[in-house]
Parts: C-alpha cells; structure tokens; sequence
C-alpha cells in the first residue's frame, strides 16, 4: 500500500513575455521567487538575469524577451505561497544602471494556464529637495532589497509611482493537494450562482418582515 503523503508538489514553467514602457529602452530584469519557510524549491532555478531587450520599431512599442520560467516547488501547507519579483533596470543619460520598475505577483493555485499583467512602479523620492540631488547625482531612489514589494511590512511609509508592466504567462501543475485537504482544482470549486444567490436573498426576507411586524403594532395602537 503507498503510504499518505507529506507534502505537496508545485510545478511551474512559463515565460516572461514582453513589458510596456513607452518612456524608456534597452530595458533587462532580474527575477526571484519568494516563498515562505516551509517552501523548497525542488529543481529548476529560484533567482535570473534577463538578456537586454530593445523596444520594437512598430506602432506598440514593445519588449520582447521571452524569457523561460521553470521550478518545481514542495510544502507542507499553502502558507507563504510562492510569488515572483521583477526589477527591470535601464541605463540613465550617464550610462548608469538605474531601476525602471518593481513589480510581484502570486504564482497561481489552479493548475492549467494563466496569464497576468503584472503592474511595475518606482519609489519616489519623500521631498523636493531629495528629489533635486537624486537627479543633480544621477542616482534615483531604488531599494535596497527588491523583495520589499512581495512583503507589506513597511510599505505604507513608501511613496511610489506607476511605470509600466510586464506580461507573464504561467503553466502550473500540482500534485497531492488534494491527498492532503487542498482542493484548488477549478471545476472542483463551488461557486455560487445567481439562483443560489437569489434563493439566499429571499430566505432572509421572513427576517425582514418579522422586524416589521413590532412597527405595524405600535401603529395600529396609536390609532
């Protein structure tokens, strides 16, 4: 007999495609994963370096990377799931390597393909002042660590703005969820439909008229 198993299997492959960044060109990113600490990556690569990419000479101004993704992650418990982080980077007027944009998104719990638009922004400098000698030296305000963007600690005290997005396409596949209690399977979902939700509405209208009822007496009474 096979014995229960203990953990659970996350196997992803996919592309980042292309990005949007009408202002720039000449644009490379770096990606990693950021997982919780119950999460360990299998085989494939957790951290990588795009090749530079040139915006194309047609009407939508695109880069094209297409750069290959694939890892296959195992936990114990869906806590701290997997989400990948982009820094794009691009050289100043200077020559200097300096950040175009942030962005994290989730990897997807549903097996089967999935593509997301991933919004990219930038940290912003906190004064006019701050703002003058980041362009006066021709370094602009990045973060230290870029894994910031997939952890909320901290990032309410963070002035950013928006700059672009990337296209990513995922191919997720998992195995043995379902063995140990996590069902993420979309055909599998109950998701409630408009009777059901109509059939919920009404049942909570004999509510509605039995909080009516003690107003009809005590009008009744008056008269």
């Amino acid at each position: 007999m096979a014995s229960n198993p203990s953990v659970f299997l996350l196997m992803l492959s996919g592309q980042i495609e292309c990005a949007d960044f009408p202002e720039f060109d000449n644009i490379y990113f770096k990606y990693n994963f950021v997982f919780g600490q119950d999460w360990v990556i299998t085989s494939g690569l957790e951290e990588g370096v795009s090749q530079v990419s040139k915006k194309s000479q047609d009407g939508r101004q695109t880069f094209v990377w297409n750069f290959p993704l694939e890892v296959t992650f195992k936990s114990t418990n869906p806590f701290g799931w997997p989400q990948l982080v982009l820094s794009c980077y691009g050289q100043d007027v200077f020559g200097t390597a300096v950040v175009r944009g942030y962005g994290a998104v989730h990897v997807p719990i549903s097996p089967g393909k999935h593509v997301r638009i991933i919004p990219m922004f930038v940290p912003e400098s906190s004064s006019r002042f701050q703002k003058f000698t980041s362009w006066f030296m021709g370094r602009k305000p990045e973060y230290v660590d870029a894994n910031i963007v997939a952890r909320g600690e901290g990032r309410e005290v963070t002035r950013v703005r928006s700059q672009g997005n990337i296209r990513v396409t995922f191919n997720i596949v998992t195995r043995d969820m379902k063995k140990l209690g996590y069902d993420v399977h979309p055909s599998s979902l109950s998701i409630p439909s408009a009777a059901t939700a109509s059939a919920m509405a009404g049942s909570s209208a004999p509510g509605a008229a039995a909080a009516a009822l003690p107003t009809a007496n005590v009008a009744k009474e008056a008269r």
